[in-house]
């Protein structure tokens, strides 16, 4: 213990220069305040510190007074949490750091399930080296598109690895809608259920939907506006999806969906039409009797022919039969041969 305390005052009393800061003269004699900068000690385990000593010196003597200055702060910091960019143009996700000697800095983007690495070693990687650049204050896209909308990392360590700091910003790339495409039953029946749909996949951020019958918006709760008060629908504005449950009288007209996500124009599907129709229970039972109708007369006519013999006629048509000529021997003498019989087949 004592070769080690013996050791570290060796090393804090090792010191390079000294600023005299005060000087003022008393009763005693003249004070004299000096701060001594001393040379780096790493005894500690956050890494190498300066040290510092505090000298009052007067006519009785002299007194230190000294200890570990604070090792500089170490910081990475972004201009904001997140950044839009418009499809098509530049953008730059801007990282700065300090108290970092040799920085390294790497950059990581992850949409979804999806994790690359866009800088690495402070050099941009091959798969963005085409369109991205490298700079000690961030990265600069040269042209975004909607794929590019993610989560990056600002990630920044010493070469020695002791030190680390990270960011994350998020990228909204803005792109406007496409037209969007309908699925609308041309007919449905009264009192069953019929589901609308409507979809668009380029818009960013994602598209919200709007419905339209007859030219008029369709608000989401039908209840709300009078030209709809009779219709049981459920409007979904995020999916697109349109549901009647039932369908009545009321929801037959003309039906156009509108995208929009504030970029660009909303834009609009192809009109058309639906028609709630009743249920035709007349023609339903029309049509049952005309069945069995013939039905039955194709049975009737089964059972004539067989009650005419017309099934057994034909089997006995289509079956052969052998038939026998015999003939009784006549008196013959002895030695005559003569024929007496003849079969025929």
């Amino acid at each position: 213990m004592g070769a080690k305390t013996k050791a570290e005052r060796q090393q804090l009393f090792l010191f390079t220069s000294g600023i005299l800061i005060e000087q003022r003269q008393t009763q005693g004699g003249v004070l004299r305040t000096a701060v001594l900068l001393l040379g780096a000690c790493d005894t500690d385990t956050e890494g190498p510190r300066r040290l510092a000593a505090l000298v009052l010196v007067g006519s009785c003597g002299a007194l230190l007074v000294y200890g570990f200055m604070a090792p500089p702060s170490r910081s990475v910091l972004r201009d904001e949490e997140g950044t839009v960019g418009q499809a098509g143009r530049a953008v730059t996700l801007s990282c700065s750091y300090s108290g970092f000697s040799a920085p390294r800095v790497e950059w990581k983007f992850v949409h979804g399930d999806t994790t690359s690495l866009v800088c690495y070693d402070n050099k941009i990687t091959a798969s963005y080296a085409d369109r991205v650049t490298f700079s000690q204050n961030g990265i600069t896209f040269q042209s975004v598109t909607r794929k590019d909308t993610g989560t990056y990392t600002c990630m920044v360590t010493e070469d020695s690895g002791n030190n680390y700091g990270e960011v994350s910003i998020q990228l909204t790339v803005l792109v406007p809608p496409s037209k969007p495409t309908v699925n609308i039953p041309s007919s449905v029946t009264i009192g069953s259920r019929a589901v609308l749909t409507c979809s668009e996949q380029d818009g960013s951020p994602p598209s919200k939907f709007l419905w339209f019958r007859d030219g008029t918006l369709m608000p989401t709760d039908p209840k709300t506006n009078r030209i709809f008060s009779n219709s049981t629908y459920v409007l979904n504005e995020t999916s697109g999806k349109l549901e009647f449950k039932p369908v009545t009288a009321s929801d037959s007209g003309v039906y156009t969906c509108q995208a929009q996500n504030g970029v660009g124009n909303p834009m609009r599907s192809d009109a058309v039409r639906m028609d709630a129709v009743e249920l035709n229970v007349g023609g339903i039972v029309a049509a049952v009797i005309v069945t069995l109708i013939l039905l039955g007369v194709l049975i009737f006519g089964i059972w004539f022919a067989y009650s005419r013999g017309y099934f057994d006629r034909a089997k006995k048509g289509t079956s052969t039969s052998k038939k026998v000529i015999y003939s009784q021997p006549t008196a013959r003498s002895e030695g005559e041969f003569k024929q007496t019989s003849s079969f025929l087949v």
